[in-house]
C-alpha cells in the first residue's frame, strides 16, 4: 500500500502541474522550435521537466523524509533541472547552448551521490564481498551516473519515448529492489514510475508538452542513482547484468550512435539523426509505431533482467 500510495501521489502532482506549466510556457514563449533535425512541426512547450522533478522530489520527501537518497536526488536533480531549463530557454530563442559547460556540470552532479555514500562498492562472491579499490569505486560510479544522465537525454527525440522507457526501467528496478528487500530504493523507483506515467498523458503522440533537457537529464540521474543504490548492491559477476538490461534501450542506443559517429568521423557530441528512433522512422514507421517498437524492446530487456534476477536469487 505505501508503494501504491506514493506512486499515486507523484502521479497526481505531475498530472496537476503539467497543464499549468504548459500554459505558462506558451505565454512566455518557452517552446521547442521546429528545425531540420526535429520531428515536430510546430512549437511545443518545454517545461515538463520541472513538473517531473517536483512530483518525484516532493513525493520522496513526503514518504521518506530527509535521507541520503532523498538529498542526493533533490540536490543533484535541482542542478540538472536548472541547467536544463537554461538550455531549453536557449532553444526557445533558436540559440545553441554551449556543450562544455553542460558537460562540466553533469560531471559535477555525478559526484554528488558519492558525497552521500552512494557508490558502486564491489561484487559479491561465494567467499564474501570483493570490495573495489577506492579509486575504481569512485571513477566507476561517476562514469555510470554521467553516462545515464546523457543516455536518457539522447533517446528523448520522439513523443513519449523517454518517459515511456523510463517508466519501464523504473518498474523493473522497483521489482529488483523488492526482491532484494531494498525498501528505500523500491520507493523511489515506484515514485518515478508514477510521475512518468502522469507525464505520458501529455507527452505521448501528439505531444502537448516536452520534458526538455531538464526532465531527460534528471530522469537519467535518478535511474542511475537507483541502480547504484539498489541493483548494483550485492551484485555478482552474473547479476551485474540486471541493471544494464533494465536500462538496456538507452545504453544500446548510445553505444550504437557513438560507434556510428566515430565511423562517420563526426564529433561525439554533435547532434544528428543517427539514433534508433530516427532510423526506424526512416524505414517508414510513424511516431506511434516507432515508440511502440522501442517499448517492446525495452520490455524484453526488462523481462530478461527479472528472469536473471530470479534465476540467480
Amino acid at each position: 500500500m505505501p508503494y501504491l500510495l506514493s506512486a499515486l501521489v507523484s502521479f497526481l502532482i505531475v498530472a496537476g502541474l503539467v497543464p499549468a506549466l504548459k500554459k505558462f510556457a506558451l505565454h512566455k514563449g518557452f517552446v521547442d522550435l521546429p528545425s531540420a533535425r526535429k520531428i515536430h512541426h510546430k512549437p511545443i512547450p518545454l517545461m515538463g521537466g520541472a513538473a517531473i522533478y517536483a512530483g518525484i522530489v516532493v513525493t520522496l520527501f513526503i514518504f521518506q523524509g530527509f535521507t541520503a537518497l532523498s538529498l542526493t536526488i533533490s540536490s543533484g536533480g535541482l542542478i540538472l533541472v536548472m541547467i536544463g531549463l537554461a538550455d531549453d530557454a536557449a532553444k526557445s530563442k533558436g540559440i545553441d547552448f554551449p556543450v562544455w559547460p553542460r558537460v562540466l556540470i553533469y560531471l559535477a552532479v555525478s559526484i554528488i551521490p558519492l558525497c552521500f555514500g552512494i557508490r558502486i562498492m564491489g561484487l559479491s562472491s561465494p567467499g564474501g564481498m570483493v570490495i573495489f579499490p577506492s579509486w575504481l569505486s569512485v571513477i566507476g560510479s561517476i562514469i555510470w551516473v554521467f553516462a545515464l544522465i546523457n543516455m536518457i537525454n539522447f533517446i528523448d527525440g520522439v513523443d513519449g519515448l523517454a518517459s515511456g522507457v523510463a517508466t519501464l526501467s523504473s518498474i523493473t528496478l522497483f521489482i529488483v529492489a523488492i526482491v532484494k528487500n531494498q525498501t528505500d530504493t523500491a520507493l523511489l523507483a515506484i515514485i518515478i514510475a508514477g510521475a512518468c506515467i502522469a507525464f505520458l498523458l501529455y507527452n505521448f503522440y501528439p505531444a502537448r508538452i516536452f520534458m526538455g533537457d531538464a526532465g531527460a537529464t534528471f530522469l537519467g540521474y535518478v535511474l542511475a542513482v537507483i541502480a547504484v543504490n539498489g541493483a548494483f548492491k550485492s551484485a555478482t559477476l552474473a547479476t551485474v547484468a540486471i541493471p544494464l538490461l533494465a536500462l538496456g534501450v538507452p545504453i544500446l542506443d548510445t553505444v550504437v550512435v557513438m560507434l556510428r559517429r566515430v565511423i562517420s568521423g563526426k564529433g561525439l557530441h554533435r547532434a544528428d539523426k543517427l539514433h534508433s528512433h530516427h532510423i526506424l522512422m526512416r524505414w517508414g514507421l510513424n511516431q506511434i509505431q516507432t515508440v511502440a517498437f522501442i517499448y517492446l524492446i525495452a520490455a524484453l530487456f526488462s523481462l530478461l533482467s527479472i528472469v536473471l534476477l530470479l534465476l540467480r536469487g
